[in-house]
């Protein structure tokens, strides 16, 4: 049984399937809005008291939570609402904010991705190469469609009309997305030459790297697309009756 494509993301599709909760909600310093803590961005506080991107919020000791975008980040940094949010938080603690803070937010961010690509490639969870991508899209294998940011439209499209046939959604939204990468980042990301398409064929997969990007996504200001993107970037298969 199939959902309609372009329903809920990616994540909340992963909470149905898991455990049927949702993940814990933390509360943007900046804003006062609760989210999913998936959808913001931890800032951590080092024994020296330097305030340094999280992205995957592991590092030890006190965090503060943002969800904002990196204009308004740099605009909170410049009239002193992040030091302020910041110093409530870290219950005032010492510490320092570097001034390129939106500029090691990003970075950290696409990081974050490129290395979770990297990892779902060496796990056998990818496949790159047109013909082969298109041979898994008619398969009904691909789970997540993605391109270069400089590949044009004409290999996009012909791939994502694969995908709808293979997913038995023609005449649907269903398409890949454009990430925020271009052909030479996913090459040096992934180690090999001259990648502009890639494929997931593993919904577990397509999820861990739907987390980041969207993440991403909405920190570089492409939020109101990105929802739609991700969301089309993923076949809609019920989890609930997979494997049953």
């Amino acid at each position: 049984m199939r959902n309609p494509h372009n329903e809920p993301l990616v994540a909340e599709r992963q909470k149905t399937r898991t455990a049927g909760e949702a993940s814990p909600e933390r509360r943007c310093v900046l804003t006062g809005r609760h989210d999913d803590r998936d959808a913001l961005i931890r800032l951590a506080l080092s024994p020296m008291g330097d305030v340094a991107p999280d992205p995957l919020a592991r590092a030890p000791g006190r965090g503060a939570w943002i969800g904002v975008s990196r204009a308004e980040l740099a605009q909170a940094l410049t009239n002193g609402k992040l030091k302020g949010a910041l110093a409530r938080a870290f219950k005032g603690a010492p510490l320092t904010i570097p001034s390129d803070l939106p500029e090691r937010t990003e970075a950290a961010l696409l990081r974050a991705l490129t290395d979770r690509l990297g990892i779902e490639l060496r796990a056998g969870n990818m496949l790159l190469g047109t013909e082969k991508i298109a041979q898994g899209c008619r398969a009904g294998a691909v789970t997540f469609l993605a391109h270069a940011s400089d590949a044009g439209s004409d290999g996009p499209n012909k791939l994502a009309q694969a995908w709808r046939v293979g997913e038995e959604a023609e005449g649907t939204g269903l398409k890949g997305i454009i990430l925020p990468l271009d052909r030479a980042a996913l090459s040096v990301a992934l180690g090999r030459d001259n990648v502009v398409h890639l494929a997931l064929t593993d919904d577990a997969a397509a999820a861990r790297v739907a987390a980041p990007l969207q993440r991403l996504l909405h920190f570089m200001g492409r939020d109101e697309k990105s929802a739609g993107d991700v969301a089309a970037s993923v076949a809609n298969d019920d989890f609930d009756t997979k494997g049953e």
